[in-house]
């Protein structure tokens, strides 16, 4: 379903009853609802809670913002390690709106509200913009922001910068698929007839490249997040793969020693990615963290 929010249309998954507690599960970087594995919602949903994902801006069946230009996303990582101003089309600060929005909507007053990768630095953002409304904060590969933290690994960058040699959807994939395999879990591999698969589906659901590329900008330009960490009052869990070539560990491991209290979770063998074995590993640790804070009724 599609529910208003800040000014825009917003693709909405809602599952579990009503009346439980409710979980938001935000997404990253170029990444749709449908990221978030079917076992990972199930498992919530079994454990009792209320599971709300949703489309970020610029991405799924969410509005697309292409009015707003495509951004030159090599000159902005330049000015973006160089310190400069960045001029992004929206902010992380406008998603996380976008979030508390689509809880407005749905008529949820708090939440636990997890995030992974971008979705970790948006639910970051959403803590901070509404503490009151804030049980508490998952922040899963994801980083503070902070000048001076390691960049990913130099092949995944070139990757993830370098366009696909030829035009088209079925280069797209490809080029999608070996990027994948280069952020994926050593200790809990896919196949690659699985993994094409996914993102076979995710493209006919939606292929958003330019929109990809806005949110990229939105996340160099949030340079203020890392010093504001400090103000979130949440308890927080913070979950990092040791094995992460895009996010490195470090990154998660700031992020927790800046918000008072928080909790950090190593999750050995685990690159950037959603791969069953990891998965299973996350919920081991996030599922009592949840049941842990969630007000007894």
């Amino acid at each position: 379903m599609q529910v208003d929010s800040n000014g825009l249309q917003i693709e909405v998954e809602d599952s579990g009853p009503t009346h439980a507690p409710a979980v938001l599960l935000i997404m990253g970087l170029g990444m749709q609802l449908t990221a978030w594995p079917q076992a990972w919602v199930a498992a919530l949903v079994q454990a009792g809670f209320r599971v709300i994902r949703f489309d970020n801006r610029d991405a799924g069946l969410s509005t697309q913002l292409d009015a707003l230009g495509v951004p030159k996303v090599l000159w902005a990582g330049l000015k973006h390690k160089l310190g400069w101003r960045q001029r992004p089309a929206y902010t992380l600060n406008d998603m996380a709106l976008d979030a508390l929005g689509v809880l407005d909507a749905l008529g949820i007053s708090r939440i636990h509200v997890v995030g992974a990768s971008m979705g970790g630095m948006i639910a970051q953002r959403v803590a901070l913009a509404a503490p009151q409304r804030v049980l508490s904060l998952c922040s899963i590969m994801s980083s503070s922001g902070a000048s001076g933290l390691p960049d990913p690994d130099r092949e995944v960058l070139k990757q993830m910068y370098t366009p696909p040699p030829r035009p088209g959807v079925d280069a797209a994939i490809d080029h999608t698929l070996l990027f994948l395999q280069m952020i994926a879990s050593p200790a809990y591999p896919q196949s690659e007839a699985v993994r094409r698969e996914q993102i076979v589906q995710a493209f006919q659901r939606a292929y958003r490249p330019a929109g990809l590329l806005r949110q990229t900008l939105a996340v160099m330009a949030d340079t203020a997040r890392a010093q504001a960490l400090s103000q979130i009052t949440a308890p927080t869990l913070v979950m990092h793969g040791d094995a992460d070539r895009l996010v490195p560990p470090a990154c998660g491991q700031d992020t927790a020693r800046r918000i008072p209290g928080a909790q950090f979770q190593a999750i050995a063998g685990m690159g950037h990615d959603f791969s069953p074995g990891a998965c299973q590993r996350m919920l081991d640790a996030l599922l009592p963290f949840l049941i842990r804070y969630t007000p007894l009724s």
